[in-house]
């Protein structure tokens, strides 16, 4: 199934996003049925394979050697470590293994290591993804002839605000980056940080760039930021809850065919908060206890939440219908 969708205008989203909350659920909710098995939930485990000492200067990112942080940077870890952390992962139901480096740019020297890391993922019948920057056009090749499924790269927020965020690199960059990756036939996993100062119309903007991508990301994470000890954005004020949900549920419509992720800010929800992002869309989850600096729940609390909503981890023999016609 081609994850196509007619252009957005920024208006056309802004009405969406503006619709009275009982009706915008109710129209989220019949989209996403429409794509998805409404009670299967995609779980994916994301492990750290470089951390720290990044030359970016993110403001929300622990990693980042420009921000003060006291993370000591590491180097990127043995192969068979990341094949044995994605066994696990395997075991424990996630069907996506995720590998997440904290760099500007992959260097040539650290390439095999990751092809190795793909191809290994991939013989144990796991879906693979990577984020490790921005790559050039023969990174981006030597990746997807590893068979790399997914590449993460985030556009965090929209373009007007982006340089609030980060200056080490553009929101142009960024879009040069995923249109490699796209073009080379690697499905894109790309969304953004709400909570970080931003305005509505912002994240309006940002959801509009990613939904006229082409075609849009077939993984969409939605994050909520978890604001670090020694970066600029430590004492950020968090986003409304209400507002939250509403860019969950203006995703899943504007598209429709994206597995919408709930990443990074989980720990901090209530049930009741996760369970409503749910229902406006989202089908996809981190398991583990960390997202790479980052608390996440713990994979018995999700158990708990699971049942009490009556959702499954989604399989890789069940796929939804929206995954299987891949």
């Amino acid at each position: 199934m081609e994850n196509t969708s007619p252009t957005w205008t920024r208006e056309a989203a802004q009405a969406v996003y503006d619709l009275p909350l009982m009706d915008l659920l109710f129209r989220a909710q019949t989209v996403h049925r429409e794509n998805f098995d409404p009670n299967k939930i995609q779980t994916s485990k994301l492990l750290s394979i470089k951390t720290g000492g990044c030359a970016e200067d993110c403001s929300y990112c622990s990693q980042s050697a420009r921000n003060g942080s006291k993370l000591s940077a590491s180097k990127l870890i043995e192969v068979q470590r990341v094949l044995t952390e994605a066994q696990k992962a395997k075991d424990g139901g996630a069907t996506r293994f995720c590998m997440g480096a904290a760099w500007r740019e992959p260097k040539d020297r650290d390439m095999d290591a990751l092809v190795a890391m793909v191809e290994g993922v991939r013989d144990m019948g796991m879906e693979t993804c990577m984020t490790l920057g921005m790559l050039d056009e023969d990174q981006v090749f030597r990746l997807r002839d590893a068979g790399l499924d997914y590449y993460n790269h985030n556009i965090d927020t929209s373009e007007r605000y982006y340089p609030e965020v980060i200056t080490t690199r553009t929101f142009a960059d960024r879009l040069d980056t995923l249109n490699r990756v796209q073009e080379a036939g690697i499905k894109v996993c790309s969304g953004g940080i709400l909570g970080m100062g931003e305005e509505i119309n912002d994240r309006i903007d940002m959801l509009v760039t990613l939904a006229n991508l082409g075609p849009a990301p077939e993984s969409v994470p939605v994050n909520m930021l978890m604001p670090q000890e020694d970066t600029p954005l430590a004492d950020a004020k968090p986003i409304d809850p209400i507002e939250f949900v509403r860019v969950i549920a203006t995703a899943r419509i504007m598209m429709p065919k994206s597995y919408v992720r709930l990443s990074a800010g989980r720990s901090d929800m209530t049930d009741e908060h996760q369970a409503m992002c749910f229902f406006a869309g989202a089908n996809s989850i981190f398991v583990g206890e960390t997202l790479l600096t980052a608390e996440n729940p713990e994979e018995d609390k999700d158990a708990i939440l699971f049942a009490k909503l009556g959702l499954e981890a989604e399989t890789v023999a069940g796929q939804s219908c929206a995954e299987a016609a891949e």
